[in-house]
């Protein structure tokens, strides 16, 4: 088995993938004001930017700022995870987890990538926004409601949809 070595780089910008266990569920979007929280109190705790974050069903796409000096995501995503699933029905979790003890509601890593300059950091953001288009979930990412473009200034009605190679 290989043995994945994360790069050890502080205060960098990192693009994340993070998916329930369960792909197909929708419990993401039926329970995003507990993620939020999660999100909210894990933030509180241990600093970090959003540059970008788009929640989707049964996935997440998120593009941090971690702080200078600090590069500990994997502690912030285990928080989140723990306390997003704190509290759910056992029967949220799948069978095989349940037997062994654990939780079992996410896949138990999570894909990063440390965003290399502003132009791969834009292109980063439009892929977060278009998204939920590209899922089938709505026509203009703007119509998305578990969307960081309605936060971002950034933003200008019509520009995510007509970009391309998102």
């Amino acid at each position: 088995m290989s043995r994945y070595i994360r790069p050890n780089v502080t205060g960098a910008t990192v693009f994340f993938t993070v998916a329930l266990a369960e792909r197909g569920d929708d419990l993401l979007v039926r329970e995003v004001d507990r993620l939020r929280e999660a999100v909210r109190r894990t933030k509180r705790d241990h600093l970090f930017g959003i540059e970008a974050w788009v929640v989707l069903p049964d996935h997440i796409h998120c593009i941090w700022q971690l702080p200078a000096g600090d590069r500990d995501y994997g502690m912030r995503w285990r928080l989140i995870k723990a306390r997003f699933s704190h509290g759910l029905p056992e029967g949220q979790r799948r069978a095989s987890h349940v037997a062994r003890g654990e939780r079992g509601i996410w896949q138990r890593r999570f894909w990063e990538h440390h965003v290399r300059d502003d132009a791969e950091l834009a292109r980063l953001i439009r892929y977060c926004w278009i998204n939920p288009v590209k899922h089938g979930l709505v026509t203009r990412p703007e119509d998305w409601p578990f969307l960081s473009v309605h936060r971002d200034a950034r933003f200008t009605p019509g520009a995510v949809t007509t970009m391309s190679g998102a």
